[in-house]
């Protein structure tokens, strides 16, 4: 799967044997917000639970999913070219903090199941590890979304200003801010 990727930037989700299709669809719906480029998932349980087809997991109402790859793989190490940063997200000893990380701009960020974590060969692999400061435990698809926010910030990819806001929001949203004459 590995692919030379002449772009200067990046975003790889990665997601390991998650079991939720509101998840994947609210982790899709974030791909396409944030820019991301793909993303992958290990396990059949998501699969599984997809097959259902209930109307309630269509979480992915911007349809990022049209233009936004989800791809199954057996090691999501192999998702990505050489020159792409691996970077595990999880509450895990020793992983620094995500308001101190500077994103690279080539990653795959890899963030474990709804019910568990990371495996340690993940971890073990990886070029960086990443926590978000809570307490507790934050839903998988919250999480991406803070991780791919926090990267849009810090690395200010985007258009800033009203041309993105009248872009990016709603058909039924024409509310403005009021200037002080």
């Amino acid at each position: 799967m590995k692919k030379n990727l002449m772009k200067s930037s990046y975003i790889g989700i990665g997601l390991s044997n998650p079991k939720s299709p509101t998840n994947v669809g609210g982790i899709m719906r974030a791909a396409g917000c944030y820019e991301a480029d793909a993303v992958f998932f290990t396990g059949k349980r998501y699969l599984l639970a997809a097959s259902n087809g209930n109307a309630q997991y269509n979480t992915d109402t911007q349809g990022a999913g049209l233009a936004i790859p989800l791809s199954q793989i057996d090691d999501l190490r192999n998702a990505v070219a050489d020159d792409v940063s691996i970077v595990c997200v999880d509450l895990v000893e020793g992983a620094c903090s995500l308001p101190e990380f500077q994103h690279p701009d080539k990653a795959l960020y890899i963030f474990g199941p709804e019910d568990g974590t990371v495996s340690q060969a993940l971890i073990d692999s990886s070029d960086a590890v990443v926590y978000m400061p809570t307490k507790g435990c934050m839903n998988l698809a919250a999480s991406v979304n803070v991780l791919l926010y926090d990267r849009t910030a810090k690395m200010a990819h985007f258009d800033k200003g009203d041309a993105l806001i009248r872009q990016s929001r709603d058909t039924n949203n024409r509310v403005r801010v009021k200037i002080p004459s």
